[in-house]
Parts: structure tokens; C-alpha cells; sequence
């Protein structure tokens, strides 16, 4: 990100790695179900960047007035939201991706989780304002699939609904945390440009076969 020139990017919708519950991990579970300091893709550990790592670089390549979605669980909302306090993004909302399919747990079953939505510079609206603030979308299935589902892979649907929010045709979407290249996707489907960064060559390559079929924007 640090190669991206400062107020360049028009967009940012992003899925980071974050601490999640050890629900379906098995032995790779720790004690109080949370995994403390990883996650895991593909049975394989890797390193949660934490929040305050790049709050600061996501607020910088944006351009004044564009948005930044930044997607997130329960058992991280209260972080995220402190460290957001401190940047200099303007909060304005925490949306609910209603996944429709629950899942089980202990205190009530799991349907949902959250996006938070912020601001650089003055307020300008998203493009239509009669959308709800829960976002009601299907949680991606693996039947069916022509590539290997990522562990915390998001719809296309879900993400047309922010691109197309908050966003113009041909205008930059960044997302730094790109998994199978969902976003890009998403970017393709609706006319805009993309720009993502993914650590894992299994995946990254997996993005590109989803992709291959659209011209992308890269750098």
C-alpha cells in the first residue's frame, strides 16, 4: 500500500483478518474459542494484522469524501471502533450483513455480522439512500463452486450492494485484503476498476482465474 499515492483511490471496501471464534477448527481451537493471535485459511495459520497496522494507510490513499467499508465480527467491533476513534476517519454507521443461514452457538445462533462504514472529509451520500441498513444476502455456498471457497469469502452480491453505493463506473476500488478476489469481482460486474493485494499465492491465483474474464485496474 505504501506504493499507492496519498488521495488516489476513490473507494475502499475491505475484509482484514481478524480474531475469530475457533467454531468448526477442532483442534486448532484454544481455550475460550477465540484464537488469540490467528487465524487459519485452508487448515494453514496465519498472522491477524491488526487494525492499527493500517488504519492510517487506508485514510491516506482515499481521496477526500470517498467512503471506506471495513468489514468485521462481534468479537471485534469494540477494537475496530476504538481505533477508528483515534484516526482521522469520520464514522458513520455500523451495517449488519444479515447472512440469513444461522449458525450455532452457545449465546443464541449466529446470523450476522457487521461493516463499518466511515468517511474521509465532508459527508457526501450514498447513491440510494432507501437501502436499509441491514443488508439481508446469502452466505456463499461451497456446493456448486468452480474454485476453493476461502474460509471467510463474502458474496459478490453483498459487495455490488457497497461498490455500487459508494462508487461511480470506472472509478478505483482498493481492497488490501482481497482473499479469492471477491471485491474484484464485484468491481468487474459493475464497471469499476480495482486494485487488491492478497499474501497467499493460492488464493491470489484463484482471484485471477475468477477475474480473468475482466479488465482490472492494477499497480
Amino acid at each position: 500500500m505504501q506504493q499507492i499515492l496519498d488521495n488516489s483511490i476513490d473507494l475502499i471496501v475491505t475484509d482484514p483478518p481478524y480474531k475469530t471464534t475457533s467454531r468448526g477448527i477442532g483442534k486448532l481451537s484454544t481455550t475460550g474459542g477465540i484464537l488469540k493471535n490467528k487465524t487459519f485459511n485452508s487448515g494453514k495459520p496465519f498472522k491477524i494484522v491488526e487494525i492499527d497496522e493500517y488504519i492510517e494507510e487506508l485514510y491516506r490513499v482515499l481521496k477526500d469524501t470517498g467512503h471506506c467499508y471495513i468489514m468485521t465480527n462481534n468479537k471485534n467491533l469494540t477494537k475496530f471502533l476504538s481505533v477508528i476513534e483515534k484516526s482521522d476517519f469520520n464514522f458513520i454507521k455500523v451495517l449488519v450483513w444479515d447472512k440469513i443461514s444461522p449458525l450455532p452457538n452457545q449465546f443464541y445462533m449466529d446470523r450476522h455480522e457487521y461493516i463499518i462504514l466511515l468517511r474521509k472529509g465532508k459527508a457526501v451520500k450514498v447513491h440510494n439512500n432507501s437501502i436499509p441498513s441491514i443488508l439481508a444476502v446469502k452466505t456463499v455456498s461451497k456446493r456448486n463452486l468452480d474454485y476453493e471457497k476461502h474460509m471467510t469469502e463474502k458474496p459478490v452480491e453483498l459487495m455490488e450492494i457497497l461498490v455500487s453505493q459508494s462508487s461511480n463506473e470506472g472509478e478505483i476500488i482498493l481492497d488490501p485484503f482481497m482473499g479469492n478476489g471477491t471485491t474484484a469481482v464485484a468491481c468487474a460486474n459493475t464497471n469499476r476498476k480495482f486494485i487488491g493485494f492478497e499474501l497467499d499465492s493460492k488464493y491470489y491465483e484463484i482471484a485471477q482465474n475468477r477475474i480473468q474474464e475482466h479488465t482490472i485496474y492494477s499497480a
